[in-house]
């Protein structure tokens, strides 16, 4: 490697190192592709060694000037260029804070005889972590592309890690077929920019002097191909399914990182390789989000299998970013700086909560799963009494998921909802309407995310144990416990610590929309900060926790000193009927009743109704995506109708393709003449 910058190569240097002790660690797992003990109790936790390099060494790079490099690598011509800027910084910052987490709750989690072979699972999951690393390290389309690739073929790998289950297989190959889509998308966006200038790398991208119209066919490119990748309707289709195939540890990984990698590329090509956006590209951006945050909220909230109903909550949050992006691009497009930092800013904190959250959740329902080897809300229920480790720190989770202060979850989205409300009267009468339109549909999609974790948590967690075999279930181990404590541990920080997290992003927003938000809450003190203006609009989560304590603790004396002065237990009121049961419950379907029945129209209900007349009535709704129907299936047909058409031509016979080459040549040379 040599440098082409003069700015100090340590963190490169470092991040490189770990990309390369990754590989090397998945290719030891090989070499013992047998032994779980191996794997798990050495390899794994090098893993997360190497994820904490490579997390201290992205933070310092934020703050540090861009670094470009060359990798002698590639092509005799066509070399690997690097660059390390506060962009790409950030976003490597996730992949190691992620992989740490998951890794040490992978050398507790994985058990003997599930699906592939230790030894291979740890090579895929390593090269799958170390080619999200080289996505975001790239500084020109090819590399870009392998990494890419090379990504989602690891990542298929995983999510078909139990391959011999056939419903696994069906998941994998449609996962695989949109990334590749997309994958086409993104190559031809390359292409559209490079414009046959002959310089692939993104120095020679940015200089390109694009026309309106091949930079905006570039732009629609990039949105089409990367919201492929990051289940952007109607893309999102491989995402629900994708999800509860795979483990729950790579589950957690795609959720929590590779989803993250898709809003990487969109904003390295929207703010940094593209000339100047224009106003609709906003638009269509915050529009398609919004449509996906509340069309994955509403899906989620019909669910009765609780990896799918986390899957479908990532396609609402991925809808959150994109809306976010979209705002972003507006101010910026009509030079309004100070409110498109403040929507970018509020973006990527978004990235960097979801990918704690969603992580800390995915990995929860993984204990259960292993616990009680249940998927199914309608027969779990009681665990807090038997897994409170995973209970306690799941709750952090949904709280955090949910939005409720003081955790992180509220942040992001205030700081959002906030860029909605504070903007002034655009030049664009049609985008004074939608704006507050799009106000009002963020605050749905937060009062519903709410209304789908109080299901989560309640139906899995609370009540009364469902089956009978949930009264023998563990509680995690030491290993998965850490990994879980990592991501609540965050959850907690980011929350009530939001000055330091947005004075970090300022890095990051600053080369791409050329503003700041350090002068606005540099004057803010640690417990109150104003993201635009004090009078206008401030948040003191410190404070909040400590009304929260405060309030509780008041109570506590209250009863326990002035009241009684002695703990009482009796019997819960049972509403006259003493004989209660775990069936007297809610279920997961009846919490979603409400949601069913206002929102209709969006779902494709079928009922199995239940005979009058026999002695076991069975009664099953599901609610299925219209878009499957409507959009995915015609393809399906349609493709398989040409390929039989096209079969109609292979007879096996040498004389009629004889035939075909001549009539081939004759119309050629009818043609030329």
């Amino acid at each position: 490697m040599y440098l082409l910058d003069a700015a100090p190569a340590v963190p490169l240097d470092l991040i490189l190192g770990v990309v390369l002790f990754w590989l090397l660690i998945g290719v030891a797992g090989v070499l013992r592709p047998r032994s779980l003990r191996f794997v798990s109790r050495l390899l794994f936790p090098l893993g997360a060694v190497g994820s904490v390099v490579l997390m201290l060494a992205a933070l310092l790079a934020v703050r540090v000037p861009p670094v470009v490099a060359v990798l002698p690598l590639g092509l005799p011509d066509l070399p690997f260029h690097l660059r390390l800027d506060a962009l790409s910084a950030f976003f490597v910052m996730l992949v190691g804070a992620v992989a740490l987490g998951v890794s040490l709750f992978s050398v507790g989690y994985f058990r003997r005889g599930e699906g592939a072979l230790p030894g291979l699972l740890c090579l895929q999951y390593h090269v799958f972590l170390s080619s999200m690393v080289m996505v975001m390290l790239a500084d020109d389309a090819y590399l870009f592309m392998v990494a890419w690739e090379t990504m989602a073929l690891s990542s298929y790998f995983l999510v078909t890690t139990s391959h011999r289950i056939a419903e696994i297989r069906r998941a994998g190959f449609l996962y695989l077929l949109i990334a590749h889509i997309g994958a086409i998308a993104i190559l031809l966006c390359f292409g559209v920019m490079h414009g046959g200038g002959g310089d692939y790398t993104f120095d020679a991208l940015r200089a390109s002097e694009l026309p309106v119209f091949w930079a905006s066919t570039a732009f629609l490119l990039a949105l089409f191909g990367f919201g492929a990748k990051a289940g952007l309707l109607p893309l999102h289709v491989w995402l629900p399914e994708a999800h509860p195939a795979a483990p729950s540890p790579v589950s957690a990984l795609m959720s929590g990182v590779m989803l993250k990698t898709a809003i990487y590329g969109f904003l390295r090509i929207t703010f940094d390789l593209l000339p100047t956006p224009l106003w609709w590209w906003g638009v269509v951006t915050l529009v398609l989000g919004l449509m996906t945050a509340l069309f994955g909220v509403m899906f989620a909230a019909v669910q009765s299998d609780m990896k799918r109903l986390l899957a479908y909550s990532s396609i609402e949050n991925i809808g959150i970013i994109f809306a976010g992006a979209g705002l972003a691009i507006i101010f910026h497009a009509y030079s309004n700086p100070h409110l498109a930092a403040l929507a970018l800013v509020a973006t990527l904190y978004h990235c960097l909560n979801h990918a704690f959250f969603k992580s800390l959740l995915f990995l929860g329902t993984g204990s259960v799963l292993h616990s009680t080897h249940e998927r199914n809300l309608g027969k779990l229920g009681g665990l807090i009494r038997n897994m409170p480790w995973v209970a306690g720190l799941s709750l952090i989770g949904a709280l955090a998921i949910a939005g409720l202060p003081p955790l992180n979850g509220f942040v992001s989205e205030w700081l959002l909802l906030q860029a909605f409300l504070f903007s002034p009267g655009l030049p664009n009468p049609y985008l004074n309407m939608l704006v507050p339109l799009g106000s009002a549909a963020l605050v749905l999609a937060a009062a519903l995310s709410g209304y789908v974790m109080v299901k989560f948590y309640g139906v899995i967690f609370l009540g009364r144990p469902r089956e009978e075999k949930l009264n023998e279930a563990r509680d995690a181990g030491i290993w998965e416990r850490l990994g879980l404590a990592w991501f609540a541990l965050g959850c907690i920080v980011f929350g009530l610590f939001p000055m330091a997290v947005i004075l970090l992003l300022d890095h990051v927003s600053l080369p791409l929309v050329n503003f700041t938000l350090s002068a606005a809450v540099s004057g803010n003190s640690w417990l109150l900060f104003a993201p635009v203006a004090a009078e206008r609009a401030s948040y003191g989560p410190l404070l909040l926790l400590l009304g929260i304590t405060g309030t509780l603790l008041v109570t506590f004396v209250a009863v326990r000193v002035f009241y009684h002065g002695r703990t009482r237990r009796g019997a819960a009121w049972d509403c006259g009927y003493p004989e209660q049961t775990s069936r007297m419950q809610d279920t997961a379907e009846g919490f979603g009743q409400p949601i069913t029945q206002i929102f209709e129209p969006f779902f494709r209900v079928r009922r199995q109704m239940p005979d009058p007349f026999s002695s076991e009535p069975v009664y099953a709704k599901t609610n299925e995506d219209h878009l499957w129907y409507w959009l995915y299936l015609p393809i399906a047909r349609a493709n398989e109708r040409i390929a039989s058409w096209i079969g109609l031509l292979q007879h096996g016979r040498i004389h009629l393709y004889l035939l075909y080459s001549f009539v081939t040549l004759l119309a050629l040379l009818l043609f030329m003449h």
